[in-house]
């Protein structure tokens, strides 16, 4: 009887071991430890880029741009009074293309232009050839316009998939959302998208902001933050110059 209790015991220990290696080599993990909680993904592939990792005071003010003509002109007239030369614009092509003059503008004070897609829907509901299609007549338009193949994308309300990301990186794009969100599409009043700009705000920050007509307080908030975040010491940079060597993060897509 001992004998028996002994073997299946040895039998047990064997089996848990096994099913724990299976785990690992399928790539499933899941352990909680003190509110910890650790996952391994069978295939992480691209990620969306949140923000990165880092002790330089450096943040990135973004604006997404998907319709209108009477905001952008006075968020672009803030950052030359400021003297703000790095930001990041996220131009949706239609736009783009109805409105040479304002992308010019964008262009010539040195800003950087990234893709914020074609139609304005979301793409995780579209099928693998709509995604590409989506993305290849933005990136066609935006280089005509602007001069310059976009290598940056954020989708219309920030919306993507598993799919999406690995279709964007397919065509030579990094997906960038944002860690700090204004919310200023909201117009909760000035005082409001400050306090939760500043409030957010922390090293290798992604800020997100828009310049689209229904967004009517961005222009009255964007001095204070500006002016706010330069005494803490932050630095303004584009996308492209926080992320260059840094430790990137990302959040899991299911």
């Amino acid at each position: 009887m001992n004998l028996f209790l002994v073997l299946s015991a040895k039998r047990l220990k064997s089996s848990f071991f096994i099913i724990l290696a299976m785990f690992f080599a399928i790539g499933v993990f899941y352990a909680e430890n003190k509110n910890i909680q650790v996952f391994f993904p069978i295939d992480p592939g691209p990620s969306a880029i949140y923000s990165v990792d880092t002790e330089k005071k450096q943040v990135a003010l973004t604006f997404d741009i998907s319709w209108g003509e009477e905001r952008t002109g006075p968020i672009l007239d803030v950052l030359e009074q400021k003297g703000l030369k790095k930001a990041t614009f996220f131009l949706s092509s239609p736009w783009a293309e109805s409105h040479p003059d304002l992308v010019k503008r964008i262009v010539d004070m040195g800003f950087e232009i990234g893709s914020h897609g074609h139609r304005h829907d979301n793409y995780s509901q579209y099928n693998e050839e709509q995604i590409r299609t989506q993305i290849g007549k933005a990136d066609h338009i935006l280089t005509e316009v602007t001069g310059k193949k976009p290598k940056l994308i954020r989708f219309p309300n920030g919306d993507f998939d598993k799919r999406v990301l690995r279709i964007a990186n397919e065509m030579g794009y990094k997906t960038i959302q944002w860690d700090t969100d204004s919310l200023d599409w909201m117009n909760p009043g000035k005082e409001k998208i400050v306090n939760r700009v500043l409030k957010r705000t922390h090293p290798g920050d992604i800020i997100l902001m828009h310049a689209s007509d229904s967004c009517r307080q961005t222009h009255e908030a964007l001095p204070v933050i500006i002016d706010s975040l330069r005494k803490q010491g932050y630095e303004f940079v584009t996308v492209s110059e926080l992320i260059a060597g840094s430790e990137v993060k990302m959040k899991a897509v299911d």
